[in-house]
């Protein structure tokens, strides 16, 4: 713990807990959660920490817990209306909390310790570490350990509701075998894309309309959708975009895409800021290098949608801005505008921002246009890696359902990236049932997103 090891390695965490915080992966435990267990013996003063501040289906939320979570978005980089965010993710872990009451779901303390463990390990420490460095930031372990417990207890519930619904049929197994088991070789994709915004204030509301959008069949449905409500640049192509190579494509995405077939429409995918929904127009096995990538990018904000200065600027970019290093110039007069990251896995890239890079060549420039301000990108580089430094693509440890994405995250730590190169030490028997695993995670994944979704529909939550 020499030179603030410890703390960098949380802070190359931020796409593993942000993502789960971002997408509601947490889920208090049935009864009274650790910090109401080590309070409920006093009485809490009106208004003081320990009083109630929200009420969800009669289940209390204190004022404690909201700073908690909080202090605990905060130590892990959470960007953004924490307050907001914190209440929000607490209100689902109650809905969660009620639901795995009603299921009868419960989780061993080895299991939570199990999970708090590979949890800190994500971060190259040892779990008294994780915990020391959390009360650095006045994070109680107990608020860890109702994180950790809220993952497995969701999962569970998810798999006993949902598990027996998911078939995984051969001939889809045979298709992500013909993708992942070809060293050297990869398929390409071609996609249409909605790309709704989704700010914290108003992340119930993009919810709502991805899950409406993932209820739309067919190409000329899905692209009429995409011109009223998409904000990528696509929208005024129907939201088609080009073949890319899967490579290309984040995990995040990546996984999805594995588990559909030519005419689907993936369910809704947390890209951190944005919720993205995919149709898969066709599926092209190639000869495209199949090498995880680092990607080195630029961002330059460019300011309000429809102004002129935006105009000029965007113009004088496209004219005069054939490299990261010209955005330099441009970006003199602007202090504070014009970001430039060095080469990154792609699976720490905020998904919003690796799906754009997923279909530029070095040199070219995308915009975001996420309602704060339209952003360019530009891909400064796209080098081969020996792998993601996360091995599950960026998100969080085997805890809960993927949102089909941040966290995405998947039920189990294998992903398809990593199924890549260890599937072909397997047995063909044993190679198949990890597929198919992967398969279901990814499928589970939706119907987790649209249950959540129900019963913040149906929730009496009551602000104090």
């Amino acid at each position: 713990m020499k030179n603030g090891r410890p703390m960098r390695n949380m802070v190359r965490m931020t796409t593993l807990a942000g993502a789960a915080l971002a997408t509601g992966l947490t889920l208090i435990a049935p009864g009274l959660p650790a910090v109401a267990r080590d309070t409920a013996a006093r009485p809490a003063a009106s208004g003081g920490p320990y009083a109630t501040a929200i009420t969800v289906n009669g289940l209390g939320i204190s004022n404690y817990e909201i700073e908690q979570r909080m202090a605990f978005m905060q130590a892990l980089r959470q960007a953004g209306d924490l307050r907001k965010q914190a209440e929000d993710a607490l209100i689902d872990d109650r809905l969660r909390a009620w639901q795995a009451t009603r299921d009868g779901i419960t989780v061993s303390e080895d299991d939570i310790t199990k999970g708090m463990t590979e949890f800190a390990g994500r971060a190259n420490l040892s779990l008294d570490q994780f915990t020391a460095e959390l009360a650095k930031s006045g994070v109680g372990t107990a608020t860890f350990h109702d994180f950790v417990r809220s993952g497995l207890m969701w999962r569970e519930v998810i798999r006993a509701r949902f598990a027996p619904r998911v078939k995984i049929s051969d001939a889809d197994i045979n298709r992500a075998l013909l993708v992942e088991s070809r060293r050297g070789q990869n398929a390409r994709v071609l996609l249409s894309e909605i790309i709704i915004p989704a700010p914290p204030e108003h992340m119930d509301e993009a919810r709502a309309l991805a899950k409406q959008v993932a209820a739309v069949r067919g190409e000329a449905a899905f692209s009429s959708a995409a011109q009223q409500v998409s904000a990528s640049q696509s929208r005024d192509n129907g939201g088609k975009i080009d073949w890319l190579p899967l490579g290309n494509l984040p995990p995040v995405l990546r996984d999805a895409v594995l588990a559909m077939k030519p005419g689907q429409v993936s369910a809704p995918i947390d890209l951190n800021g944005a919720i993205g929904v995919f149709l898969l127009r066709d599926f092209d096995a190639g000869t495209v290098s199949k090498e995880a990538q680092s990607l080195g990018y630029a961002t330059l904000a460019l300011g309000p949608a429809g102004s002129e200065e935006t105009q000029k600027l965007e113009a004088q970019i496209a004219s005069d801005a054939h490299s990261c290093d010209d955005l330099y110039t441009i970006a003199k007069d602007r202090p504070g505008a014009l970001s430039r990251v060095a080469p990154t896995p792609q699976g720490q890239i905020p998904p919003v921002i690796a799906v754009e890079l997923a279909r530029l060549d070095i040199g070219e420039t995308g915009v975001l246009d996420l309602g704060a301000g339209r952003t360019l990108v530009m891909l400064c580089s796209r080098t081969a890696a020996a792998g993601d430094a996360t091995p599950d693509g960026g998100q969080t440890p085997d805890l809960a359902p993927a949102p089909s994405a941040p966290k995405g995250p998947g039920i189990e730590s294998t992903k398809a990236e990593d199924a890549v190169h260890a599937s072909e030490s397997l047995p063909g028997g044993a190679q198949r049932d990890q597929i198919r695993q992967q398969l279901m995670n990814v499928r589970l994944s939706a119907y987790s997103e649209n249950f959540l979704a129900e019963l913040r529909s149906d929730a009496v939550v009551v602000r104090k």
